[in-house]
């Protein structure tokens, strides 16, 4: 685990932010943890909840799915994927981490939003436990910093702007004619 997590940036959102949440109802002791982390974070940083819209699905392989549906929508500034995945005896915890990573980074290359990957792939339940209620207990909050982060970033790309807000001269990007 990285000791080395960036400080939250102190972000101005628009009052309008939506946020989507996903989470996993497998696991749900820590998912429930994650999640409530999650949502005091988004209201800290001034998202209402009235603004933050949570869908549970059965595991953290139906993720994906969630994301895409809330992303098709086009009502969300950011979509948090939250789960929990614990290794047991066989591959299946290596299936399931792997094709639910993939499967959240293509929705967010498809929709060019903010997909928060706050899933949790562990060893053991102990793991799990020490980054929802232990001395690693970030994760929920992390991926809420992560959404708010990259809807900042996304609006600052738009707006052409620099990381402190200064209007940008993007060059020009030159395409090639089709022969």
């Amino acid at each position: 685990m990285s000791l080395s997590i960036p400080e939250p940036l102190h972000l101005s959102l628009p009052r309008s932010t939506r946020i989507a949440i996903a989470a996993a109802r497998f696991n749900a002791d820590i998912v429930d943890q994650l999640l409530s982390d999650c949502v005091n974070r988004l209201e800290q940083n001034g998202i209402a909840m009235a603004r933050i819209d949570v869908q549970r699905v059965p595991g953290s392989f139906e993720l994906p799915v969630a994301a895409q549906a809330f992303a098709a929508t086009g009502r969300y500034a950011a979509v948090i994927a939250l789960g929990a995945v614990i290794r047991g005896e066989t591959p299946h915890f290596d299936l399931v981490a792997a094709n639910c990573a993939t499967g959240l980074r293509e929705v967010g290359l498809k929709f060019s939003l903010p997909v928060i990957f706050g899933v949790l792939a562990t060893n053991d339940q102990q793991q799990a436990l020490s980054r929802t209620r232990g001395p690693h207990s970030r994760s929920g909050i992390n991926a809420a910093d992560a959404a708010c982060e990259m809807i900042a970033v996304l609006g600052r790309i738009k707006r052409h702007e620099d990381q402190h807000g200064a209007r940008k001269s993007w060059p020009a990007v030159k395409t090639r004619k089709a022969r």
